[in-house]
C-alpha cells in the first residue's frame, strides 16, 4: 500500500481501529440520556436538548461533535398525576433537603426517546440516530428502577478530499464503500431516588466490520461496545446550597479503562458552577443556569492536559435546554440533577 499523508492516517485509525469509537462529554450529568437509554423519560415533562461540542481547538481537523436529544415520559399517572412527589406549580424546590425527605417513587411509566449525534474527526464523519425506549418502577417506596433500550442506525463516511495521497488509486480507499450504514444497538439500567442516581450501559453492541477499501484486507476494523457506569450524591450544604460529585467510568476493550470525576456546586434552583477532571486527558470548568421553566444552559471548558497540550486550545461544550409541557413548572431537574 502506498503512503497516506500521516494525519489522515492517525485519524482512520483513532475512529476505526479498536479504540473508542463514541465521541466524549464532559457535561454528561446534564445530559445522561446521551449515554443511558434507561434515561429515556425519567423527569415529567418533554426534555429537549440540544449540544455542540469542539474538542482540542487549534487543532486542524479535531474533534466536533452536535447532537439533539429529545426524551418523554409515558403514563396518565406518571404524567398527570403527582407521580414525583412535587406539588403543582413547584412547590418544594428540588434542590432543597425538604425534597429529599418527602421524595417518593415515581408511579410505573414508560419512556420514549431519540437522539441524533454527529460526530466528525478529520476526514471521518459518523452520525447516530437511535430511537430509545425505557420503563421505570417504584421498588421501594423512595427507590425507582428503570431498564431501557436503544436501537438506530449508524452512519461512517470518508471524505477523500480531505486526504493526500501518493496516488489517486491508492486500495486503502480506492473502488471502496466510503458511506456505509451500520445497524445500532444499545441497552441500559438506572437506579434513581430524591438524591443519588447509579447507571449502567452499554452501547454498540452488535459488532461490524469498517473498512473503506473495495476489498477487506486493508484498512480493516470492528466496532467494539462501550461500556458506561455512572453515580452521583447530592449532599446538602444548606437548605439552598448543594454539592454534587458523580463519576463515570468507560470501558472500552483493548485500551485501558478511564473515569471522569465531576464535582457540581448548586445555588438554588438557579445557578450552578463545577469542575471535572477526565483520567489522563483534562482538567474542566463547568457553568450553568436554570432560565426559567423553559430553559436550561450549560457551558463547560477543558484544559488539555496530555500532550496535545501543546497544539490545544482546550473544548469547549455547550448545551441548552428546553422543557416542553413542564406542568409543573420546574426550574431545575429534578432526576438529572
Amino acid at each position: 500500500m502506498k503512503k497516506i499523508l500521516v494525519s489522515a492516517l492517525l485519524y482512520i485509525i483513532a475512529f476505526v481501529a479498536h479504540a473508542q469509537q463514541k465521541p466524549q462529554y464532559t457535561q454528561y450529568v446534564f445530559n445522561n440520556y446521551l449515554l443511558n437509554p434507561a434515561v429515556s423519560g425519567i423527569e415529567n415533562y418533554t426534555d429537549f436538548k440540544a449540544g455542540y461540542r469542539s474538542q482540542w481547538t487549534g487543532l486542524d481537523g479535531a474533534p466536533v461533535t452536535s447532537y439533539l436529544t429529545v426524551n418523554a415520559p409515558i403514563g396518565s399517572n406518571f404524567v398527570n398525576g403527582d407521580a414525583t412527589g412535587m406539588p403543582a406549580a413547584g412547590g418544594v424546590n428540588p434542590y432543597s433537603r425538604l425534597y429529599a425527605q418527602e421524595y417518593r417513587a415515581a408511579e410505573p411509566h414508560h419512556g420514549i426517546g431519540l437522539m441524533i449525534v454527529s460526530d466528525k474527526a478529520g476526514p471521518i464523519s459518523q452520525t447516530n440516530l437511535d430511537a430509545t425506549y425505557a420503563y421505570h418502577l417504584g421498588i421501594t417506596d423512595k427507590l425507582n428502577l428503570s431498564v431501557g433500550v436503544m436501537a438506530g442506525v449508524n452512519r461512517i463516511s470518508l471524505n477523500t478530499s480531505l486526504i493526500t495521497l501518493e496516488t489517486a488509486l491508492d486500495p486503502a480507499i480506492a473502488n471502496g464503500n466510503l458511506s456505509q450504514w451500520k445497524p445500532d444497538l444499545g441497552v441500559g439500567v438506572w437506579a434513581y431516588s430524591g438524591n443519588y442516581f447509579v447507571g449502567a450501559s452499554v452501547q454498540q453492541l452488535l459488532k461490524q466490520n469498517l473498512y473503506f477499501s473495495g476489498t477487506n484486507t486493508v484498512t480493516q476494523s470492528t466496532t467494539v461496545p462501550h461500556y458506561f457506569f455512572t453515580a452521583g450524591y447530592k449532599i446538602y450544604l444548606t437548605d439552598e446550597v448543594t454539592l454534587l460529585p458523580s463519576v463515570l467510568v468507560k470501558i472500552v476493550n483493548p485500551v485501558p479503562a478511564s473515569y471522569d470525576l465531576n464535582l457540581k456546586a448548586a445555588f438554588g434552583d438557579r445557578l450552578w458552577i463545577g469542575g471535572a477532571y477526565r483520567h489522563n486527558d483534562s482538567f474542566s470548568a463547568l457553568a450553568g443556569v436554570n432560565v426559567n421553566s423553559v430553559i436550561n444552559v450549560g457551558y463547560s471548558y477543558d484544559f488539555t492536559t496530555s500532550n496535545l497540550r501543546t497544539v490545544s486550545n482546550g473544548s469547549h461544550e455547550i448545551i441548552i435546554s428546553i422543557l416542553f409541557n413542564n406542568r409543573y413548572k420546574v426550574i431545575c431537574p429534578q432526576h438529572s440533577f
